[in-house]
């Protein structure tokens, strides 16, 4: 009902930019309250008087005492999707990794979970899902998958999003590897690295006696290289992206950025590649694109030649980033502590340097045959002793007989 002047006494009417108009009004709870249909969703009226009829209607309500708060509309349920989007755009990650994440997110997750609300997803989903994805991937993209889905699911139950992670396949969070990595023997590596063009050699040589990453090596400068005190110092990586190609960017960890001693038989061909094929300066690379010295060596190009090399060393199994294994397990062998691995290799966490410790047992039958190397053929004063105590038996028992 309107005053004298024109004005409600009671609710407020006014037009939308749409020609519309909206009405609302404050409830006996003090609560502004806009027009809304029985579900929930906003009603607009198609002239003013309506608008008001709508208020009268109201307002009857309330003087009646009939009134009763209109029920909230119920929120959209959040999807899987929508929190995990959000999940990974408040995230401070490499580029690479984000790149890692969403493709596993698309590839494997999505297409099961992205549409769910995500209070809605059960531990029997997942455990299905998993069982499934195992026929469509390998077991390391199912890992990675289970991985990511299992995080965000963690960081929704802190968010208080959900109550309990439905994540719960017991042992999904662990690859079996397919095959055990054989390390290069040193004949082996000795015949790879005769085998590769002379200026990969030392690429070669410097991912097995020093445990680098392709990633590494590819960055390495001049600058890096401390010929006085025979060390190489990692300080970078470059790592390729499908949104900017081939990225320079810092270790994962600050234990990524490390010294490594360089053994010093390997000295001579340090020297002589610095010499022979990388140009002047501190940033000079060290193993640059063949076509362009300041351009870092693509993948593709160092396995062009690797490839033949491989197979010329009897190895055709043993891939490049073999080569750290190689070299992880030989300074295993030579009795580093984890401590000390940890370091050589660049490991936050001892978890990946002790696969190496454990690798290096396989030297256990090496160490007791050269043991046995020490008596250098003759009877050891062990075997005099026991052959002394057989005669005293034997002695012995002669003379109860008698």
């Amino acid at each position: 009902m309107a005053n004298k002047t024109g004005r409600r006494n009671f609710g407020h009417v006014r037009r939308l930019p749409s020609g519309r108009f909206q009405a609302s009004y404050l409830g006996p709870d003090g609560r502004r309250y806009t027009a809304r249909t029985p579900e929930g969703k906003s009603l607009t009226f198609d002239t003013k008087g309506d608008a008001e009829a709508w208020l009268s209607l109201r307002q009857s309500e309330i003087l009646r005492d009939a009134w009763r708060p209109p029920a909230e509309p119920k929120p959209t349920p959040l999807t899987f999707r929508q929190y995990a989007d959000a999940w990974l755009a408040h995230r401070r990650l490499a580029e690479r990794t984000r790149e890692e994440y969403e493709g596993l997110l698309t590839r494997h997750v999505y297409p099961r979970f992205g549409g769910l609300p995500i209070v809605s997803i059960k531990s029997a989903d997942v455990r299905t899902w998993h069982a499934e994805l195992a026929k469509k991937t390998g077991p390391t993209a199912q890992v990675h998958a289970y991985g990511i889905l299992r995080t965000i699911m963690g960081t929704a139950v802190a968010d208080e999003v959900i109550n309990a992670n439905p994540c719960r396949v017991r042992g999904a969070g662990n690859v079996k590897r397919a095959k055990n990595i054989r390390p290069a023997s040193l004949p082996e590596l000795e015949m790879l690295v005769s085998a590769m063009p002379e200026r990969y050699r030392l690429m070669v040589l410097l991912a097995a006696w020093c445990a680098l990453r392709f990633g590494e090596l590819a960055e390495l400068r001049r600058g890096d290289v401390d010929l006085k005190n025979k060390v190489l110092y990692v300080r970078r990586g470059v790592v390729t992206t499908r949104g900017n190609g081939r990225v320079v960017k810092d270790p994962k960890s600050e234990a990524g950025k490390r010294p490594v001693n360089i053994p010093p038989h390997l000295m001579p061909m340090v020297r002589d590649h610095l010499r022979e094929h990388v140009a002047t300066g501190r940033d000079a690379l060290l193993f640059p694109s063949a076509s362009d010295p300041t351009t870092h060596m693509a993948s593709s190009t160092l396995h062009k030649v690797y490839g033949p090399a491989r197979k010329k060393a009897g190895r055709p199994d043993l891939r490049f980033h073999d080569l750290r294994h190689t070299g992880a397990v030989l300074a295993a062998s030579t009795g580093a502590t984890l401590a000390e691995l940890m370091a050589r290799l660049g490991h936050s966490t001892p978890g990946a340097a002790l696969l190496y410790q454990h690798a290096s047992k396989d030297r256990d039958r090496v160490i007791a045959d050269a043991l046995s190397q020490l008596v250098s053929g003759n009877v050891t004063s062990i075997e005099k002793a026991r052959t002394k105590q057989r005669t005293r038996r034997k002695k012995g028992s002669g003379q109860a007989s008698a």
